[in-house]
C-alpha cells in the first residue's frame, strides 16, 4: 500500500475521556479536538489506539453521556473522507456498532498489521499481549464473552454505567505515576515484540496501554513505540511516508 504524497498517518492512545472530573475531562476533550483540527489538513488515516474513553458501554438505546465535541469532530473528519480507526482498550472494550453507524469510524478489537510505503507496522492497544498479567487476561475473556455482555445489558443504564464508572475510576490506570518504564527485560510488550520478530520482520511496533512515551530500538530495522497518554503528556505518533516520529502536542 502506498501513502498519497503529502499525506500522513497519525496515531494516539489513552485519552481516558471521562476522568478524573467532568471539568478536567472537558478540558482534555477540547485539547484533543484542537489536535484533530491541527492534523486534519494532511491526515490520511487517524488511529486511536484504545482507552479513548475511560468507560464505555453501549446499551441498545443508551450510551454514556458527554464527549459531544469529540464526537462532532470525528464526524467532521470522516465526512471529509479521512479514515478514522478506533481500537478497543481495556477501559472501552464494550464498543459495538453505535460509533460506526453514527460517526463512520472503524472499530478494531484486535491488533492490526499492515504494510505502507514498503514498511511494516504492528499496531495494538497492548492489553493482554505478552507474558504475565494472567489475572487481567481472565477478566478480559469474561468481559468479552457475549453472554456476559448480554447479562450486563440487562441492568438499567443508571445502575450499569454507574457500576462500570466506579470500577474504571478505581483502576490503577488513572495514576500516571504508576506506569513507568520497567526496562527491556520487564516490559511485556517489548518481550512480545521480540517474539514476533522471531517469526517475521516488523519495522514499527506501536502500542498504548502502558502510559509512558517510549521509543526503544529492537534492532537496526525495528523500533518499539509506546504512545503514552493524554491525561498529562499529550503525545502522538506521525508517519510521513518515510519515518515515524513521536511528537508532543502543545496548543
Amino acid at each position: 500500500m502506498k501513502l498519497e504524497e503529502g499525506k500522513k498517518i497519525y496515531i494516539a492512545s489513552d485519552f481516558h475521556l471521562g476522568v478524573p472530573t467532568y471539568e478536567k475531562s472537558r478540558n482534555r476533550e477540547e485539547k484533543i479536538v484542537s489536535w484533530l483540527s491541527h492534523i486534519q489538513q494532511d491526515a490520511d488515516t487517524i488511529y486511536l489506539v484504545g482507552d479513548i474513553f475511560d468507560m464505555w458501554f453501549e446499551y441498545k438505546h443508551a450510551i454514556p453521556k458527554y464527549f459531544t465535541r469529540f464526537f462532532g469532530k470525528i464526524a467532521e473528519l470522516t465526512d471529509a473522507g479521512i479514515r478514522v480507526v478506533f481500537f478497543t482498550g481495556n477501559h472501552d472494550m464494550w464498543m459495538f456498532d453505535y460509533l460506526t453507524k453514527e460517526l463512520g469510524v472503524e472499530i478494531l478489537t484486535e491488533k492490526l498489521e499492515f504494510e505502507l510505503n514498503g514498511q511494516s507496522f504492528l499496531v495494538a492497544h497492548g492489553d493482554g499481549l505478552g507474558p504475565g498479567d494472567r489475572g487481567y487476561k481472565i477478566i478480559k475473556a469474561i468481559f468479552r464473552n457475549k453472554v456476559c455482555q448480554w447479562m450486563f445489558a440487562r441492568l438499567h443504564p443508571n445502575f450499569g454505567i454507574g457500576i462500570a464508572n466506579f470500577f474504571s475510576k478505581t483502576s490503577r490506570k488513572h495514576s500516571v505515576n504508576d506506569d513507568k518504564f520497567l526496562g527491556e527485560e520487564k516490559e511485556w510488550l517489548i518481550t512480545y515484540s521480540k517474539e514476533v520478530l522471531e517469526s517475521k520482520p516488523v519495522n514499527y511496533f506501536i502500542y498504548g496501554h502502558r502510559h509512558h512515551p517510549v521509543v526503544f530500538p529492537l534492532s537496526d530495522q525495528s523500533t518499539y513505540y509506546n504512545l503514552g497518554e493524554w491525561i498529562s503528556q499529550y503525545n502522538y505518533l506521525v508517519f510521513d511516508g518515510e519515518k515515524c516520529e513521536l511528537i508532543n502536542f502543545s496548543d
